[in-house]
């Protein structure tokens, strides 16, 4: 994954530990449930992705990529809830410091109108997007959005990124690695623009 690494040579190196960490927990015996527990974090408050161990999991088990990419979900999904209720109930003593630990707060604004404009509907394209999903999540919490739409939308766009990855690996193995490093968040950006799109289409259509 060396598009993924040398972007991250960018970072502090407290967060170059962290990833090389994440990297090596493709070995443990318990890799299912750092996979969750991870995916929970990085929904709320952990910086690093979990598609980065998710990968790695499936690259060294493509039999079991499904299994993994379900597990990924469960646990950000989960995550996201517990991102929200940080935003409902503690975004003045902790949401803001979250965002503001990972200069996220003039993303913070962009959300919002998103938000205002397609309502829960925005964490569909947060949660496929390369964008870091705790400011969806949090975000959410924070305007009070519909709660179940919420998690409907987050079901929806985080099983659609981590299954894609899965689809791929399952599809191509290793051969795919490449792609996933160079493309994905181009893909991810395409499908957005079709997301949003559509629901443009569709709320123009119904008005």
């Amino acid at each position: 994954m060396e598009a993924v690494r040398s972007g991250i040579l960018f970072l502090p190196r407290l967060l170059r530990r962290l990833y090389d960490w994440v990297l090596s927990l493709a070995d443990h015996p318990r890799a299912g449930t750092w996979l969750f527990t991870l995916a929970f974090a990085e929904s709320s408050f952990f910086p690093i992705p979990p598609d980065v161990l998710l990968i790695a999991l499936g690259l060294a088990h493509p039999r079991r990529v499904f299994h993994w990419a379900a597990i990924c979900l469960a646990g950000s999904v989960i995550g996201g809830a517990f991102g929200y209720y940080i935003g409902v109930q503690f975004m003045d003593a902790i949401g803001f410091k979250i965002l503001s630990l990972y200069h996220l707060e003039d993303k913070y604004l962009l959300v919002q109108d998103l938000y205002r404009q397609y309502d829960a509907w925005a964490v569909a394209t947060g949660g496929f997007t390369p964008l870091p999903y705790k400011l969806f999540t949090i975000t959410a919490g924070a305007f009070k959005i519909d709660f179940p739409t919420f998690m409907m939308a987050s079901l929806i766009s985080r099983g659609g990124r981590f299954f894609l990855v899965g689809g791929l690996i399952y599809l191509f193995g290793p051969r795919v690695k490449r792609f996933i490093d160079e493309y994905f968040n181009l893909c991810t950006l395409i499908f957005t623009i079709l997301l949003i799109g559509g629901y443009i289409l569709i709320k123009w259509v119904v008005t």
